[in-house]
């Protein structure tokens, strides 16, 4: 059972989540907040005491970013996954920079939403398309050539099939099915693809692939 805490200045919205994930038999709510204040003094007195944490990034008294420093500051940080809405990119990715590992829509459905606690528990990164496409389409021709960052090494065509794919939400193996390749020889192209745009994971990877120009 995977022991979740929820952390979101919205009740309704706050308990909504964990009536739906009191529906899986895979993940336990542990705890509750309203800000991550409240969060940070929870987390301090259960140190052992979560898997994964829900936290919506704009809130009173601290928001999900202030959090995340907080505990990365601290040395606790634990597997975070956003709660964002599609007009709030500014915000998700700083979020992401201060250690997320990865974004949902507050509207989620169930399966996704426990795929991606399961996903994120497991030391995945998470991306939900719908957001990835709409984070590209608002950041597209935002940074200047100059301020972009650099590729160590281009990407080839097959390289950009896949970070496509994984843009689109993507396993390995999902991937290795859609291009007819064995897992292993999909993983070993995702980690050069990571190496290429200096991304320490997936999330980051299409990120930057972002600011690149690389998709679109």
């Amino acid at each position: 059972m995977i022991r979740v805490l929820v952390v979101d200045d919205q009740q309704l919205l706050r308990q909504g989540l964990c009536s739906l994930l009191a529906l899986s038999d895979k993940v336990e709510v542990v705890g509750q907040a309203n800000d991550g204040e409240e969060a940070l003094q929870w987390l301090q007195s259960h140190v052992d005491g979560v898997d994964v944490i829900l936290l919506d990034i704009r809130m009173p008294r601290m928001t999900g970013i202030e959090l995340l420093n907080a505990l990365k500051q601290a040395n606790t940080l634990i597997p975070t996954i956003m709660l964002t809405t599609f007009d709030d990119h500014e915000s998700l990715m700083g979020a992401l920079s201060a250690g997320a590992k990865g974004y949902l829509l507050k509207d989620v459905s169930l399966e996704t939403l426990v795929a991606g606690i399961e996903a994120i528990n497991n030391g995945e990164s998470l991306i939900q398309p719908a957001i990835t496409t709409t984070l590209i389409n608002s950041l597209q021709g935002l940074s200047s050539p100059s301020d972009a960052p650099c590729l160590t090494e281009p990407l080839s065509a097959k390289e950009k099939e896949i970070l496509r794919l994984m843009a689109s939400g993507c396993s390995n193996k999902e991937i290795a099915t859609a291009l007819y390749k064995s897992e292993g020889t999909v993983k070993n192209q995702v980690s050069t693809i990571l190496a290429k745009l200096g991304a320490r994971d997936r999330t980051r990877a299409v990120l930057r692939a972002v600011e690149l120009g690389i998709l679109g």
